[in-house]
């Protein structure tokens, strides 16, 4: 069957439309991107305003239209962490589901990693052992572990590309004082997470999804993406300690000459690679690899997972 997947994230609405049916692989047909960046609409009280929420019905709306355009049988929408965590959740996804007739499922921050999670392993398959995953996205960063296809433990942080850099980096380049204040942040939130995973012991493999670990890779000498999914990616944190200091020292413009970052994702690109570093070494990651399936096809694989057999 074909199927498109509607994502609401913190950056992009993003439909994705594959050919699947359940014991196989799904195809990607198609791909429908805009940049909403909806965790940076939100006001002082924590919801999304009038203008966001016109942006997004208009954009949900788009979607639909390209879905029914390319055939798609049955669509799986959800949202993330920027309207999960919107003070007028009910009335977003009222405003869509009354004017665009999508009923937008809002995912909590531990099923986003489980479902990840299950990408991922279905991805590397039993003999990867032990995995560790981490996704950044642009509200939130999650962590899961385990050697099943459901994690041992799972969690989600607010330490997302997006958020941190409306929050905490105002400057272009930003202050330096700024970036040392961040670095201290992300590491005390994640710090708290650490001692739950390390009783289960160490992973036999550690992989990372999400468009902020892939330009991390990329600019750091991984194969660029229009060389396929099967090429493998790691990112090693010794590299990623290296570019560190030079992304705080770049201008927004400058980022954007860095192979694999594209305009959009630039301002964020330092904020992701504080979190990512900071993953790295209190989980104790000498080297990852770049996951190609992520919590897109979590949904869909758990979706073809549900189905009643024929």
């Amino acid at each position: 069957m074909r199927l498109g997947v509607l994502d609401v994230g913190s950056n992009t609405v993003h439909l994705l439309v594959v050919d699947a049916h359940a014991g196989a692989a799904p195809l990607p047909a198609h791909s429908h991107k805009a940049e909403l960046r909806l965790a940076e609409l939100l006001d002082e009280d924590g919801a999304i305003g009038a203008e966001g929420i016109d942006r997004l019905v208009a954009t949900v709306s788009e979607a639909l239209l390209s879905a029914e355009d390319k055939g798609v049988q049955e669509l799986l929408p959800f949202a993330t962490s920027a309207v999960r965590e919107a003070s007028n959740v009910d009335q977003v996804t009222a405003r869509v589901r009354d004017e665009t007739g999508v009923d937008l499922g809002v995912l909590s921050g531990e099923e986003e990693a489980r479902l990840t999670f299950l990408a991922a392993r279905r991805w590397y398959g039993w003999s990867a052992g032990k995995l560790l995953l981490l996704d950044i996205g642009g509200g939130s960063l999650e962590v899961a572990y385990g050697i099943d296809e459901e994690p041992d433990a799972a969690v989600s942080l607010p330490l997302g590309a997006g958020r941190l850099t409306a929050g905490w980096l105002p400057g272009d380049p930003p202050d330096p004082a700024d970036v040392r204040a961040l670095r201290r942040h992300v590491r005390a939130q994640i710090a708290g997470t650490v001692g739950e995973f390390a009783r289960s012991g160490r992973p036999d493999h550690v992989v990372a999804t999400s468009k902020t670990f892939k330009q991390l890779a990329r600019i750091a000498g991984a194969a660029r993406s229009s060389e396929g999914a099967y090429m493998q990616r790691t990112l090693s944190r010794t590299s990623l300690e290296e570019w560190v200091p030079k992304l705080a020292a770049m201008t927004t413009e400058q980022r954007t000459t860095l192979p694999g970052v594209s305009p959009g994702r630039a301002p964020q690109l330092l904020a992701g690679a504080l979190v990512a570093e900071g993953a790295m070494d209190l989980f104790a990651v000498d080297e990852l690899e770049v996951c190609p399936w992520a919590l897109r096809e979590g949904v869909i694989l758990r979706h073809l997972d549900h189905l009643p057999a024929v």
